[in-house]
């Protein structure tokens, strides 16, 4: 056998391994594809998908193409909403559109649901008799505020519900301008989550680090079995959890009585339904997702590093922070990012025992799916959350890598 039908051979052989390889990996790639990336596009369409006016008017807003948005549009505008208005299939198509007009220009909704039952009108023969019809039914059909939502809210695609996630708006002109000082309020909320959940962070890291480091003294057997206690909140729901933290922090739950039995408090402290209850059921529900990625690190760490730097005349406890430590850092980035990106995406700890002024961003994102019915709304609060997710992540490795390239 020759050289070169020997190499066609291997190559093939090569081939086929790579092909069988990506055969095993093609169901998890599938399963990824369907059930994160699919969810992931469908969301981030749906924030800047704007379909209700353009679909429901669509001779309205090309009527309205070339208005310069100042004073009452020409007849034809009038014309062309009637004409609109009377081929919608039923009044939950106007009902949409009404909905959408309404938030950006209050009373929208009465004003289109009241004329689209009024229809027909009689007499709209023309241009000029509709416009005639349509003020003389409702009078608001002569302020401009109206006409200016409908061209607004013309296009299939919209930056409105993105800018609104950073307290962003465009003006009847569509240039984009600041919400005023009492409509802002996502910016406060997003503070409050990166606040929480950085809290959150350094109290599972104060607490997850010495009981890692400890863990991974042991003995490997002694380790395992206290690994599994570490695990134990796994394997409970979350809501359980939540509601054991209710009945442990409320004004004659455990932890009071026992404060007050102690005589460390005269009167019942106040833990429930504010930040500080929010921070411990969190702290305690991610706690393992710190202590993972740190006893996994810490059980590389050779123990002789340490014993060198002491016999060799550093302190012991100098040792251990100038020695140790930095070997662990790769263990606290991870962990600390882990609980950092896991708790800005927290909903029920936060809804069940906060209060008005503890609640996260997902909350509100829940509001607007179940409560409002403002899907736009509420996707582009979820693109805000996950664009803070990416950014995080691609800052925590800028930094690993600087590490890695400065080590």
């Amino acid at each position: 056998m020759t050289t070169s039908a020997l190499g066609r051979q291997l190559a093939r052989a090569d081939r086929r391994r790579k092909l069988r390889a990506f055969s095993l990996t093609l169901p998890l790639l599938a399963f990824l594809l369907l059930t994160f990336l699919v969810p992931i596009a469908a969301l981030l369409k749906r924030a800047v998908e704007n379909p209700e006016v353009a679909t429901a008017l669509p001779r309205t807003v090309a009527a309205l193409g070339g208005w310069d948005r100042q004073g009452v549009p020409a007849p034809e505008a009038f014309a062309a909403l009637l004409a609109d208005l009377g081929s919608l299939p039923d009044s939950a198509d106007a009902g949409a559109v009404a909905r959408r007009l309404n938030t950006d220009a209050p009373g929208a909704r009465s004003l289109l649901m009241g004329t689209y039952r009024a229809l027909p009108l009689d007499g709209a023969t023309d241009a000029a008799a509709a416009r005639a019809r349509l003020l003389a039914l409702d009078e608001r059909w002569a302020e401009p505020r109206y006409w200016q939502a409908i061209a607004k809210n013309g296009s299939r695609w919209t930056p409105d519900y993105l800018l609104a996630a950073v307290d962003l708006r465009r003006d009847a002109a569509g240039q984009v301008e600041r919400m005023p000082e009492d409509q802002r309020a996502f910016a406060r909320i997003l503070g409050r989550t990166f606040a929480i959940s950085a809290v959150v962070t350094l109290c599972c890291l104060l607490l997850g680090y010495p009981l890692a480091w400890w863990l991974s003294t042991l003995p490997a057997r002694r380790a395992n079995v206290l690994m599994i206690l570490v695990l134990v909140p796994f394997w409970t729901s979350i809501l359980v959890r939540v509601a054991a933290w209710i009945v442990l922090l409320q004004s004659q739950g455990l932890v009071n009585r026992s404060l007050m039995g102690l005589g460390l408090v005269d009167e019942p402290l106040p833990l429930l339904f504010n930040r500080l209850g929010v921070v411990i059921a969190m702290t305690h529900i991610l706690l393992p997702f710190m202590i993972l990625p740190l006893y996994s690190v810490m059980k590389s760490v050779p123990a002789t590093y340490v014993r060198a730097a002491v016999s060799l005349g550093s302190p012991p406890l100098a040792a251990f922070f100038r020695v140790y430590v930095p070997q662990t850092f790769p263990g606290v980035g991870a962990g600390a990012l882990l609980v950092f990106i896991l708790s800005i995406g927290y909903y029920v700890t936060p809804a069940l025992l906060g209060g008005a002024d503890d609640q996260m961003l997902s909350y509100y994102i829940a509001q607007y799916t179940n409560v409002n019915i403002n899907w736009g709304m509420a996707c582009g609060l979820g693109a805000l959350l996950l664009s803070a997710t990416l950014v995080l992540y691609a800052v925590y490795r800028r930094i690993v890598k600087s590490e890695l390239s400065l080590g």
